[in-house]
C-alpha cells in the first residue's frame, strides 16, 4: 500500500512540474528553460565564473554548459570575459539584460506558485511546509553522509 501511494505522489509531482514548465515557458519571453535561468542566478549571486565551474556547481555536463552559455550569449543575457593575461581563461558574466530576464523569470515563477497555493487553506499550507522542511532535512542529512 505504501509503495502505491508513493508512486501516486511521484506521478502527482511530475504532473505539477510539467504543468509549471509549460505555463512558465508560455509566459516567459525568452526561449529558455530552468537550466539557463539557474546559470543566470548563479552568475548574479557569485559574479563571473568559468563554464567548468558553473557546470560543477550546478551539476551539468561540460557539453550542456557550453550549450547553455552559447544560448545566453546569443540572447545577450550573458557575455564572455576573456582574461587579459591568458586568453584561454574565459568567464561568463551576466549582463544587465540578463538581470532583467532573471527578475522576470522570478516574477513569473512567484505568480505560478501563488496560483497553485491559493487553493490551500492556512492549515494545509502549514502542513505542506512541515512536510517540505522534513524532506529538505532528509536530503541534507543524506548529503552530509556521502563520501
Amino acid at each position: 500500500m505504501k509503495q502505491t501511494n508513493i508512486f501516486k505522489l511521484i506521478h502527482a509531482i511530475e504532473k505539477m512540474n510539467n504543468e509549471n514548465i509549460i505555463r512558465f515557458t508560455k509566459a516567459f519571453r525568452y526561449p529558455l528553460g530552468i537550466s539557463p535561468i539557474l546559470v543566470l542566478a548563479e552568475l548574479r549571486l557569485q559574479g563571473p565564473r568559468k563554464q567548468v565551474e558553473l557546470a560543477e556547481i550546478l551539476g551539468y555536463t561540460k557539453g550542456s554548459m557550453t550549450n547553455i552559455a552559447t544560448k545566453l550569449v546569443n540572447l545577450e543575457l550573458a557575455e564572455r570575459l576573456y582574461d587579459e593575461s591568458d586568453r584561454r581563461i574565459v568567464r561568463l558574466k551576466i549582463t544587465f539584460k540578463g538581470l532583467e530576464a532573471l527578475e522576470e523569470a522570478k516574477a513569473i515563477g512567484k505568480e505560478l506558485f501563488m496560483e497553485h497555493f491559493e487553493v490551500l487553506s492556512e492549515e494545509e499550507i502549514k502542513q505542506y511546509l512541515t512536510i517540505q522542511e522534513k524532506l529538505i532535512t532528509g536530503i541534507r542529512d543524506k548529503k552530509s553522509h556521502e563520501p
